[in-house]
């Protein structure tokens, strides 16, 4: 397993070298600042690498996702520390996969009933659902390391692809009908962006 710290650090880096086109999408369809409080939240989430990598990975998820919920701020910091939150409190200190699957269930679990979003709203649930769902039947299929993580990836690439031509129904970019539609949801882009980078990371495990 990965050291919590050291992962949550190359999020940390993902976000902050995408953070511009975060906040480019937001200011067409929202406040134009996902991507700032996006960085501020992880920075301040990869400041506490040593402290983290000192923990299980359940135990490192949850103090993240309480920084996330201090730290980042508009509707992203709650949505974000409850994914982290709650699905940590799924995981022990060797999760396996069927664990991590259950984990990021849970964690969109709660990011539901945060959020009061279901699938096709524009949300960041459009990208996380369909790679639950693609890694709860890899799990099942029991197929191997490469092949899950590659659908993973995928599926998460066409959640994000799938929020261009829908309308929004959460969130400031609700307030503008139908010209939300032909955006892709910043929420979306950083969830596949973490998708992909956890991925990466798993895969460049030796």
């Amino acid at each position: 397993m990965i050291n919590p710290g050291t992962l949550l650090q190359t999020l940390a880096q993902v976000i902050r070298d995408n953070a511009d086109e975060l906040t480019d999408l937001d200011q067409a369809i929202g406040d134009g600042d996902h991507g700032v409080n996006m960085r501020r939240g992880f920075d301040a989430v990869a400041e506490m690498a040593d402290e983290l990598n000192a923990l299980d990975p359940g135990s490192a998820l949850q103090k993240a996702g309480m920084t996330l919920v201090m730290k980042v701020g508009g509707a992203s910091g709650p949505l974000y520390g409850s994914l982290l939150m709650t699905g940590g409190k799924s995981l022990g200190s060797d999760p396996g996969v069927n664990d991590m699957a259950a984990a990021l269930r849970s964690g969109i679990d709660a990011v539901c009933r945060r959020g009061k979003a279901e699938p096709g709203d524009k949300t960041m649930l459009d990208v996380l659902l369909p790679v639950s769902k693609t890694l709860e039947a890899c799990v099942a299929n029991g197929d191997d390391p490469a092949v899950t993580l590659a659908a993973v990836r995928q599926a998460g690439s066409q959640g994000l692809e799938s929020t261009r031509d829908m309308l929004a129904r959460k969130g400031r970019a609700s307030f503008l009908g139908e010209r939300s539609i032909g955006h892709l949801d910043p929420g979306a882009r950083s969830a596949q962006l973490i998708i992909e980078a956890v991925c990466q990371a798993l895969g460049a495990k030796p």
